[in-house]
């Protein structure tokens, strides 16, 4: 019986399909697909809430409807506010946002970076910040107007008590996750604490720290909202008391309308430097 020859089968490999064009294909349509029913959904809402509106079923003098407060903004847009320009009442309130904003952040980050490698300091400092952290912080606002003033002052110190606590508790976990043998590692390479917090701490809390940010403008516009809600001269936080005041349901709308914007530009952003920054990272499963 003689032997049978054994032969290795030649694969085209112009057949085999590119799995990573596959993938990129099937992400692009799933974008594609989540996208119009997000752009359907936010459809079908607007144009229940007009025709209910129109058809009285919902009280159109309390709830308005999508058509008045588009209305509204544009003639905001084209005739400008009781205040000034719109774009003034934006910038004005996105000043405020941004300086608290930032000053929380760093004020954050420092602090929780600090007791997160320095254990006397967090013993020392944490019954502190819970006991500041359980105090309801809007109610702060009518103090801070009181303290600063119905200027900028007020409205930056609101954003800045509402930025800080989610910044700060991100870092200081951050820095207390960070892998120990990396740390270890560090040290028998003859590194310093310091070099250790800006070399390896810092850089693994990033990731931690990214995610507050995230959420904390959010908080920041809602404390300058707030604020200017309570008392001042400019802003979209007076936009919405006054129209409050006239029982301009429209107004009111509108102006949450132009914070949503505003805050989605502000994410869009965020989310962009995210990237940029972590782009080491994979950004799905490879499944």
């Amino acid at each position: 019986m003689s032997p049978e020859v054994l032969s290795t089968p030649v694969v085209d490999t112009a057949k085999i399909p590119d799995r990573a064009q596959t993938r990129a294909q099937a992400a692009r349509r799933r974008k594609v697909l989540v996208n119009a029913a997000r752009v359907l959904l936010l459809v079908v809402v607007l144009g229940l809430w007009e025709v209910l509106s129109r058809a009285e079923v919902i009280d159109p003098f309390n709830f308005s409807m999508p058509s008045k407060i588009w209305d509204q903004i544009w003639t905001w847009m084209t005739h400008g506010t009781a205040l000034g320009s719109l774009g003034e009442q934006i910038w004005y309130t996105l000043y405020e946002a941004l300086l608290g904003w930032g000053i929380g952040v760093v004020a954050g980050v420092l602090l929780g970076i600090a007791l997160g490698r320095i254990r006397l300091l967090a013993e020392v400092l944490g019954p502190y910040i819970k006991v500041l952290n359980s105090i309801p912080r809007i109610v702060l606002a009518p103090i801070f107007l009181i303290w600063f003033g119905l200027g900028p002052s007020s409205k930056v110190a609101s954003a800045v008590v509402l930025v800080f606590f989610p910044v700060f508790f991100n870092a200081f976990q951050g820095a207390r996750e960070v892998d120990r043998n990396l740390v270890a590692n560090a040290r028998i390479l003859g590194a310093s604490d310091r070099r250790v917090t800006l070399q390896v701490v810092i850089p693994s809390a990033t990731s931690w720290i990214f995610t507050s940010l995230h959420v904390s403008f959010g908080f920041a516009l809602i404390g300058a909202i707030v604020g200017e809600y309570i008392g001042a001269t400019k802003g979209i936080g007076l936009l919405v008391a006054q129209s409050q005041n006239t029982f301009n349901a429209a107004g009111v709308y509108a102006a949450m309308v132009i914070l949503a914007v505003v805050a989605l530009v502000a994410e869009g952003l965020l989310t962009f430097a995210e990237r940029r920054i972590f782009r080491w990272k994979p950004t799905g499963s490879d499944s």
